[in-house]
């Protein structure tokens, strides 16, 4: 499956990066409820998405809720400790919900994998950005 407008997300488990530690959830559990603006990165502190990606989100996030998007979300192929020291690095904490596919589940399902072992950071996930409502893909950014 590849994910595509006004269907819903590929079900898979995620990791919430918390102040805890990793909390089990599930896609349908955290993208269910309202719209949810989600950028998805190869990986944490990497330079595009270290120097890029996540400070355009921070920047614009104000914005992206004034428009009625209800959360903002950040997923990438790494464990939920690196998300959660990319987090603290960039002042996302609280702002920016960092989730963890570690296991590259979503991203399989969802058709957005990239092998980028020639860089040395292995099976990874593309760069993309997608909105949902209530689970539905009503908006989708594939680089």
């Amino acid at each position: 499956m590849s994910l595509s407008i006004g269907q819903p997300l590929p079900d898979a488990t995620l990791f919430l990066a918390t102040n805890d530690g990793p909390q089990t959830s599930s896609v349908k559990e955290i993208f269910s409820a309202g719209r949810i603006a989600a950028f998805v990165v190869p990986g944490a502190f990497t330079p595009a998405c270290h120097r890029n990606h996540l400070p355009g989100y921070l920047k614009l996030r104000d914005e992206l809720l004034a428009k009625g998007i209800d959360k903002i979300v950040c997923l990438a192929v790494n464990d939920a400790f690196v998300l959660s020291a990319w987090a603290r690095e960039t002042a996302a904490v609280g702002l920016i919900t960092m989730i963890s596919d570690g296991n590259g589940d979503f991203t399989r399902a969802a058709g957005m994998e990239i092998d980028l072992s020639d860089h040395g950071i292995g099976q990874r996930s593309r760069r993309y950005s997608f909105v949902t409502d209530k689970g539905i893909v009503t908006h989708l950014n594939v680089e």
